[in-house]
């Protein structure tokens, strides 16, 4: 039986979908390998820290796909798609690791909407008359 985990992340406007499988530590973006996808981004390397934390880089094949937002919301919800796939298949220490690093807690922040004002907060001018 072939090991296969699926798992998605969301940062803001950017969703993750993962496949976790058994093999040689590989990790596809979007059909194009990892470095070049997030072109040498300094959380490229933040986005798999999950897998490092849990010394387990050169044990599985991670096959994304990943659409909207920026490269920065992408790499966070690639980092919480790993996250969420590991911990389906780890031990209760393993577990317990990865949620006091924070890698289990999806970061809600996302852009304030306008509801007819200029910017997100700015008003028109008052004027009296």
């Amino acid at each position: 039986m072939e090991l296969n985990i699926t798992s998605i992340g969301k940062r803001k406007s950017s969703i993750a979908k993962i496949n976790l499988r058994e093999g040689l530590g590989n990790v596809i973006i979007n059909a194009k390998p990892f470095s070049d996808y997030l072109q040498n981004n300094p959380s490229d390397l933040f986005s798999v820290s999950p897998l490092m934390l849990l010394g387990l880089e050169k044990r599985y094949d991670i096959f994304i796909v990943v659409c909207g937002g920026g490269l920065s919301g992408q790499a966070d919800a690639i980092k919480l798609g790993i996250s969420r796939a590991l911990y389906k298949l780890s031990d209760l220490e393993d577990k317990k690791n990865l949620k006091l690093n924070g890698f289990l807690t999806r970061n809600s922040l996302c852009k304030e909407r306008r509801y007819g004002l200029k910017k997100a907060r700015k008003a028109p001018q008052f004027s009296k008359r």
